[in-house]
């Protein structure tokens, strides 16, 4: 049973202008495809049922919700928050801040009270979307809390239910006449080991390049969908999830939270499926049989990290990818655990796409060094209290982290 007509995937060259742009241009090529799905009991964590928006039915929502942030009238180029848990409604409103010509500020849904406060004041947030309910916390409450101690946050928004006073409801603003079509993105800002005191900017070109290097490894077809276990907060979820899927028009599938019975209802779902999971659940996952739709299982490690380098020959079962994510800088994709390591130990061999992303050693001696990178791809910096960083993509950038070898094989990456 086919979820998506066999339509035209979007321009690649729709890229350029953001993730918006994207989504705009799918919508054009394969208007019925579906785009954005949520899986598990999303009525019992958020008092809202799941959502399944096709490409026409989503960029008809962003338009929406972009012409009412404009109507907010904030420079452009503002600093807007996103706290979400995830799902389709944390993906509508990053596209919408975006497609308002606004940085989109995606933060840990995990945060407490002072680190939410902390990461308002270090981003310099004028507006901050948010939902009603996640779980036992209320989170547009908090916000509306933490607002008080910050002159500088002027506009509340969240999807409900349990929207409090003082806060716009996204829910009316979807539902309002008129739609305006996305501006070119102006970037976004992530923080570093959601660090709410490091927050980094990346322009759209280099999100852009990021997720064109991690799909050089395996393309995502149209046809297909992205389960994810991720959280788009962080520039792992984001290439990993809604930018490759917006830059193939596939649909992206979000289980958060991570429900057992709803994970297992959503995998045997009849769509040909790449499975995108962190590296902490691999052992549990293992034991788990997938079905014969998963095309291919896609392992997320973030550095510092352990690595299990995987067998020689191809195994029976689905393609076998590995990412490393070293910070909010770089998301490295090789086709399988022994591949990823034997970049590690040997970056100049490694057939990556160097005019986007460049690896090599600081110093190589009898002792692995540390790893510096370079190119478009990995083109992020701190954010400064005004304006944004200017950056020279082919500058050297060192890593922080340096690949750990046993018996002449590469097993993981330290701090250096």
């Amino acid at each position: 049973m086919a979820e998506r007509t066999a339509d035209a995937a979007p321009d690649a060259s729709a890229r350029s202008g953001g993730l918006s742009a994207s989504l705009f241009a799918a919508a054009r090529s394969g208007p019925q495809r579906t785009a954005l799905r949520d899986s598990g009991d999303r009525a019992a964590w958020c008092g809202r049922p799941p959502i399944t928006w096709t490409y026409a039915a989503a960029a008809e929502i962003v338009g929406r919700l972009a012409r009412g942030i404009g109507a907010w009238r904030l420079p452009a180029g503002s600093r807007v928050g996103l706290w979400f848990s995830g799902g389709a409604e944390s993906a509508l409103a990053h596209l919408a801040v975006e497609a308002a010509g606004h940085l989109p500020c995606p933060m840990p849904a995990l945060w407490d009270a002072g680190q939410l406060s902390a990461g308002i004041a270090s981003a310099g947030l004028v507006a901050v979307l948010t939902e009603g309910r996640r779980g036992a916390r209320r989170p547009a409450e908090d916000l509306a809390q933490a607002a008080m101690g910050h002159f500088g946050l002027r506009y509340l928004a969240a999807f409900g239910p349990g929207v409090p006073d003082g806060v716009i409801s996204l829910d009316a603003m979807a539902l309002e006449r008129g739609i305006v079509e996305p501006v070119a993105s102006r970037g976004l800002v992530t923080f570093a080991a959601a660090d709410p005191t490091r927050p980094v900017y990346r322009s759209a070109a280099a999100l852009a390049a990021a997720i064109d290097v991690h799909l050089d490894v395996l393309p995502v077809t149209a046809d297909e969908r992205i389960l994810t276990l991720l959280p788009a907060h962080d520039l792992r979820g984001l290439v990993t999830g809604l930018g490759a899927a917006l830059a193939a028009g596939a649909s992206l599938e979000t289980v958060i939270p991570f429900d057992e019975a709803g994970f297992r209802a959503g995998l045997m779902r009849p769509v040909p499926t790449r499975l995108v999971v962190p590296s902490l659940i691999e052992a549990a996952l293992a034991a788990l049989p997938l079905p014969w739709t998963v095309r291919a299982l896609h392992v997320v490690h973030r550095a510092p990290t352990h690595l299990i380098p995987g067998p020689v020959a191809e195994s029976a079962g689905p393609r076998r990818l590995d990412s490393l994510v070293f910070d909010e800088d770089v998301v490295l994709t090789r086709p399988g655990g022994r591949d990823l390591a034997a970049t590690l130990a040997h970056p100049e061999r490694a057939p990556l796409p160097r005019a986007l992303l460049d690896l090599a050693f600081l110093d190589r001696g009898p002792v692995y060094r540390g790893l510096v990178y370079r190119g478009l791809a990995c083109a992020a910096a701190p954010l400064p209290r005004g304006g944004v960083p200017d950056l020279d993509p082919q500058d050297w950038r060192n890593s922080g982290y340096r690949p750990v070898s046993a018996g002449g094989t590469v097993t993981g990456v330290e701090t250096a």
